[in-house]
């Protein structure tokens, strides 16, 4: 489907009202927010976006959130939880989480934060059409997750072994991150490692056998654990002299070689939109699934030059950040 024919199209069916509107008299909404971790990956961005329509928490909107803390298992329990306060709609950030909120409750309301892909992970019917209680915004970092190899190999002709790190307790997920890591792979003649991180402490026995491997790149797959471990990440990189790239933004301000990324809180803030339209009345099987417009790509300049690498002038020219 063509993302910017179907991002115009949503533009029709969700408008960001004023601020004034979002407050009925008297009316305070409860609204559960469920999550693998209890922070990153939009959901500060979320709670901006709600503030700009005018929710203010403790006044006219109860936050109920429930964090698995980096265990995944217990996601299914946390949605079952908030679909017993009867809130009035659960946000539920990335896939796992949103597959457990959608087993939980086939009548509340369930709004998607950045899920890489929606109909694939059998969430919606389809992005224009979602057909039940379930819609909200798309990642779609499956779609480019083959990208991450690519740019890896412009900045490294000879590239032939890449480590993907990958956290293996987020598997609808990562299942499709690897298989489109793994079909950019093919076509390009790489081979791939894969090594699967829990916690902070498998994150550390990763980058061992990267090592141990000789691994010439690395690739991080997406992840709502590895966002509280970025900069151990970036620096085991550096240690390992390994080139890495990933789908965070922030992984490249951290240290890592680039970033090609959506950005999670624009995610967050039009997450905030959908929500302040079904509780205004609108019907989640008609709202569209929203895909990001833009991706954008980092690139670290000083830790390039910290691995000895060479960034080519045209891959410079497409970056929309690059950080000295």
């Amino acid at each position: 489907m063509n993302r910017r024919a179907f991002v115009t199209g949503l533009g029709a069916v969700i408008t960001a009202p004023r601020a004034a509107e979002a407050e009925q008299a008297g009316k305070v909404y409860r609204i559960g927010l469920l999550s693998p971790t209890s922070q990153g990956l939009g959901i500060e961005g979320f709670r901006e976006g709600l503030r700009g329509l005018g929710y203010v928490e403790g006044r006219n909107v109860v936050l109920e959130h429930r964090s698995a803390e980096g265990r995944f298992d217990r996601l299914p329990e946390l949605a079952a939880e908030l679909v017993g306060l009867r809130v009035d709609v659960i946000v539920a950030v990335v896939t796992q989480a949103s597959l457990a909120a959608k087993n939980a409750t086939k009548t509340i309301p369930i709004v998607m934060l950045a899920v890489g892909d929606p109909v694939g992970a059998g969430l919606v019917t389809s992005l224009a059409q979602p057909g039940g209680n379930v819609t909200g915004t798309s990642f779609q970092n499956v779609e480019g997750a083959g990208k991450s190899v690519e740019l890896l190999k412009t900045v490294i002709p000879q590239l032939r072994l890449v480590a993907v790190l990958w956290n293996p307790a987020n598997p609808v997920y990562g299942a499709q991150m690897v298989k489109q890591t793994e079909a950019a792979a093919r076509s390009l003649g790489i081979q791939l490692r894969m090594l699967a991180a829990r916690d902070a402490k498998e994150i550390d026995s990763a980058f061992a056998s990267m090592t141990g491997e000789r691994a010439e790149g690395l690739t991080v797959i997406v992840d709502p654990v590895f966002t509280a471990h970025l900069t151990r990440i970036a620096a085991l990189a550096a240690h390992s002299h390994l080139p890495s790239i990933s789908a965070f933004k922030e992984y490249a301000e951290a240290g890592g070689l680039m970033a090609y990324a959506a950005s999670f809180s624009e995610r967050g803030r039009r997450t905030a939109v959908y929500v302040d339209r079904i509780l205004k009345g609108a019907n989640p099987a008609n709202l569209p699934v929203e895909q990001p417009e833009k991706f954008e790509l980092v690139i670290n300049i000083k830790t390039a030059k910290a691995l000895g690498l060479t960034i080519p002038p045209s891959l410079l020219l497409r970056a929309d950040q690059v950080i000295e």
